[in-house]
């Protein structure tokens, strides 16, 4: 069953975070210093993620001033696609270039309100939520091209010091694997 993300309210303060990359590096949110902070919550296993995943490594990839950082929070005891080596396969398959995190504990995505996969926040200098919603328009099945142009919008407003207007659109897909 697909869930939509919460919508947080708009100028809510990342929440700090310590959590490992694939590699064991344990990055924190002070380590990412561009004027511009996305952090996605994705996984593995989910076909809403999988449909717009290569757009997504391709985009954040041609973002100048922009840090991305993809979290994982489901729990891999129930959901083992999306444990490390899982992950692993998918920054492969989808070319990402940015640290894939895991929450373990699931206390990271508890902190954002993040509820599905995909579910986007993307944070101004200030690290100050600007945008939380969907990376476009586009679902499994639902025909319309994936295009990221609903992020791409936000990002470009948070560029120019400017304020996202709503409507935001909710982000949809599966809801993340609580223990």
């Amino acid at each position: 069953m697909a869930l939509n993300s919460s919508m947080v309210p708009l100028g809510t303060a990342a929440p700090d975070f310590s959590l490992p990359d694939l590699d064991g590096e344990v990055r924190s949110l002070e380590g990412f210093e561009a004027p511009a902070l996305l952090i996605a919550f994705v996984c593995n296993h989910c076909p809403y993620v999988r449909h717009i995943e290569q757009a997504f490594g391709a985009f954040t990839a041609g973002q100048a001033d922009l840090d991305t950082v993809a979290v994982c929070s489901n729990d891999t005891a129930s959901h083992p696609e999306d444990g490390p080596a899982g992950l692993a396969e998918q920054v492969v398959r989808a070319q990402w270039a940015f640290p894939y995190l895991i929450d373990e504990s699931q206390e990271v995505a508890r902190a954002y309100n993040a509820v599905c996969t995909p579910d986007f926040f993307l944070y101004g200098p200030d690290r100050k939520l600007a945008y939380r919603g969907a990376f476009d328009g586009s679902t499994p099945g639902n025909g319309v091209p994936v295009t990221g142009e609903y992020l791409a919008s936000a990002i470009e407003r948070v560029r120019k010091g400017e304020p996202v207007p709503e409507p935001h659109y909710p982000s949809m897909g599966c809801g993340i694997k609580w223990r």
